[in-house]
């Protein structure tokens, strides 16, 4: 058995961790609660929902006999493990021949150690299977709220399917009524000294073997145990097919990660362009016919052009003007859609990516509405995304100022970039 001490004066419940089975039922997979998942293992993720709720003062792994440094290895496999460790007496003790030696010698750790460090026992045990690691915090916490009510406490689902009881000849012996039983998991909750007490009493004087801990309870206790709702995730991992639960589980926690971890940026650029005659009204790479077009340097596209600011600014690059600067002539009537994949490649290249982009147009004429799609079309093309990602919309602007007059055009864009 091997201990780090350390000590805690708000920590109030103990857990044992029980992993000490052979998971011969796993076949080639191996030992289940060793398996890989979210960056750690079904064991280390199991622990980290009773350690992240700060509750427990020491934590106590039951392995295989002989196979402490096995045990040690996937525990700690998770970096999270460390710190989240750091003011828990973590404990590792061999298993037994059974279930409940296993459990026992796991409470017989946790006195020991009690004993050595000035005799404070905890006031409560959780003792969970390490092969159940999807069990949430709230199931944690409200396990052992009820354990300290209750004395003892055990979460559980009510049966599905109609139960019955057989006899030794595979005949009906008796018909149970479905909403009197339950199908219990774990953590299963006692308050410590009295369930150690009784495990003692239970190796000393019982023959039969208990296959749980309620069951020992029961027997030496005046107070039963208290049922608590259960979880359906709460699943223990058992055969070579659960293992297809860990898979799906681990993806979904990749996912929701990868999410986590994006960077957001918001970028927001805007334009006004003079409209005078003999200039081809240019907007989103598409030429609309109107007898006034957009007096600029380059072509005057003043939607791509709020769209570039609104790019550069998300990603912190700079802006059109430093870009292409209007007093160089290599810029006089260029490519307003070249200019912006060149923006947009030298974006992209600092890892960014497009989530969305939301223009407005405002101008008073000729109607917008009509050219809207091709006009969409026409910027996802620019950028090489989805023509969802995009959006246009348009505004007059009621006979008011130079837009409302026929005078300009107005544009103004934002976007959403974002980076893992």
């Amino acid at each position: 058995m091997t201990t780090r001490t350390t000590t805690s004066t708000t920590k109030i419940a103990a857990l044992a961790l029980v992993a000490a089975g052979s998971s011969q039922r796993m076949g080639e997979l191996g030992k289940k609660e060793y398996l890989p998942l979210n960056g750690g293992s079904v064991l280390s993720e199991a622990a980290l929902v009773f350690l992240k709720t700060k509750l427990f003062s020491s934590l106590v792994v039951v392995h295989p006999k002989n196979g402490l440094a096995d045990a040690k290895k996937a525990f700690y496999k998770n970096p999270l493990i460390k710190e989240f460790t750091k003011d828990v007496n973590v404990i590792f003790t061999s298993g037994g021949q059974s279930r409940q030696e296993s459990v026992f010698n796991a409470l017989k750790a946790i006195e020991k150690h009690a004993k050595k460090n000035g005799g404070i026992f905890p006031k409560a045990v959780l003792i969970h299977d390490g092969a159940r690691p999807f069990l949430s915090q709230r199931l944690v916490k409200q396990s052992l709220a009820a354990t300290l009510k209750y004395q003892a406490a055990v979460p559980a689902l009510q049966p599905v399917e109609t139960q019955k009881e057989m006899d030794s000849h595979s005949k009906i012996a008796r018909h149970l009524v479905r909403k009197n039983l339950a199908a219990v998991q774990t953590p299963q909750g006692f308050l410590f000294p009295q369930i150690l007490e009784f495990h003692k009493k239970a190796a000393k004087e019982s023959k039969a073997a208990f296959t749980d801990d309620t069951e020992i309870w029961d027997k030496y206790s005046d107070q039963k145990t208290r049922v608590i709702a259960g979880e359906e995730n709460n699943i223990k991992i058992t055969y070579p097919k659960d293992a297809k639960a860990i898979e799906k589980k681990s993806a979904k926690k990749t996912k929701e990660e990868a999410a986590a971890q994006k960077t957001f940026r918001i970028g927001l650029g805007t334009d006004l362009h003079r409209l005078i005659e003999g200039r081809p009204l240019i907007l989103g790479g598409l030429v609309i016919p109107f007898e006034k077009g957009e007096d600029g340097h380059s072509d005057g596209d003043a939607l791509l052009h709020a769209i570039t600011d609104a790019l550069l600014g998300a990603a912190g690059l700079g802006d059109i003007g430093s870009y292409f600067p209007p007093e160089d002539k290599k810029w006089k009537n260029a490519d307003s859609a070249k200019l912006l994949q060149t923006v947009w490649k030298d974006v992209k290249k600092a890892g960014w990516r497009l989530e969305n982009l939301d223009c407005v147009v405002k101008l008073q004429a000729p109607k917008f509405l009509p050219h809207r799609q091709k006009v969409r079309q026409s910027i996802a093309k620019i950028l090489g995304v989805k023509e969802e990602q995009v959006f246009v919309k348009a505004k007059t602007g009621e006979r008011v100022g130079p837009v409302g007059l026929g005078q300009a055009v107005e544009t103004e864009s934002v976007c959403l970039l974002s980076k893992n």
